[in-house]
């Protein structure tokens, strides 16, 4: 049985989350970083026992804990002390908690786009200043351009990785992360590594933890199973912190964490690993759909390549249209333009193929229509 298989009129009738709903009509929603899965499970089991029992009070971390640096271990060989974790409400808090212990007021928060559009939207919340420092054109760190943010950042800023990026899917490597880690050093920076993508690594390609890298001792990580079990409903995230380095946090911020998120995370990363090596195998499948449809249908799209998530990020610049983003909506289907994950990104838009074949098929069908739009106008 597939676990990205449900019919388009199925996911219409069954599903209420901000991903189906906000949609208008019958538009075919790619957008939001959910999936359109089966659940795993042993999170279904854990989960409604825990109702059934009336098991629905405040959030116990130690089980969490203990279930994630295993599937550390087993996963990426990284080992984590169980001391130097600590819970928080989700991925996003944890680094908005972060920004407001460690960087000072008028400080500054440095971001790699394309990548994340709430890391604008946090950033802004905290009031620090942002800098950027953009990939290069082949979607990967730039150092220098890091250098440079690091240098008009100041010390005592920080810097928020995407380990793997979103949107783009790019898997960092170890000599890259340890660059990162040898600047952040040299100017005084602190480094907050979202690895909220990280179980979503394609099949056989290498996952680095951040601060698996013995250079990364004063960074801090943020993990979660929200987007690799489809969870996003159920609150919380650790934070990790490095090994020459403290949360800063008060423990007041872990009261914000879900305890039925703590119960289905925890049953993720001990007994769901079957489960997640299906759904990587099904996201390759959908994602080389994707690319054969568009060749096909819009051979003017071209697809990044991508070694991780389930998020494609296409360039539509051989289009020749003025917003992409807009002109898929008038065809029936809402992507993300590109300028929410980087303000130079016009002729780009984000697709996730965490779905049917047959959702990815009427998808790219009318998306199509953007062309005879195109000659219609000529």
């Amino acid at each position: 049985m597939e676990i990205l298989g449900s019919s388009l009129d199925d996911l219409r009738r069954t599903r209420s989350s901000v991903k189906w709903r906000a949609c208008p009509g019958d538009a075919i929603p790619v957008w939001v970083a959910e999936m359109d899965s089966a659940p795993c499970p042993p999170v279904v089991e854990v989960v409604t026992e825990a109702l059934r029992r009336g098991d629905t009070g405040y959030a116990w971390s130690e089980p969490l804990v203990a279930a994630f640096t295993g599937f550390a271990a087993r996963r990426w060989g990284w080992e984590v002390a169980p001391a130097r974790v600590m819970q928080v409400p989700d991925v996003m808090i944890g680094i908005e908690e972060v920004i407001q212990a460690r960087v000072p007021t008028g400080g500054a928060v440095v971001v790699s786009p394309p990548v994340y559009d709430s890391f604008f939207g946090f950033v802004a919340a905290t009031r620090r200043r942002l800098v950027e420092a953009p990939l290069g054109a082949d979607h990967r760190l730039d150092l220098g351009a890091l250098e440079t943010a690091f240098a008009d950042a100041g010390m005592g800023s920080a810097y928020l990785l995407c380990n793997p990026q979103n949107p783009t899917g790019t898997v960092h490597t170890p000599e890259e992360l340890a660059a990162v880690a040898r600047l952040a050093d040299e100017y005084g920076v602190l480094v907050v590594s979202d690895e909220i993508h990280a179980p979503l690594v394609h099949p056989g390609v290498t996952f680095t933890p951040y601060l698996s890298l013995p250079e990364a001792g004063r960074g801090l990580a943020l993990v979660s199973g929200s987007k690799a079990w489809n969870l996003p409903g159920l609150k919380t995230a650790l934070l990790v912190a490095g090994h020459e380095t403290g949360h800063g946090l008060h423990e007041v911020v872990t009261h914000g964490a879900q305890h039925l998120a703590v119960l289905a995370q925890t049953a993720a990363y001990e007994h769901g690993e079957p489960w997640l090596d299906q759904l990587l195998g099904e996201i390759v499948e959908r994602r080389r759909l994707l690319v054969d449809l568009l060749g096909e249908h819009l051979p003017e799209v071209e697809v990044a390549p991508a070694a991780a998530t389930y998020l494609a990020w296409l360039d539509c610049s051989g289009l020749g249209l003025d917003d992409p983003a807009a002109a898929f909506a008038e065809q029936g289907v809402v992507v993300v333009p590109g300028t929410r994950y980087d303000r130079r990104a016009e002729q780009w838009v984000r697709f996730n193929v965490g779905t049917s074949p047959e959702v990815i098929t009427e998808a790219v069908r009318r998306m199509a229509g953007v062309r005879q739009g195109a000659v219609a106008a000529g």
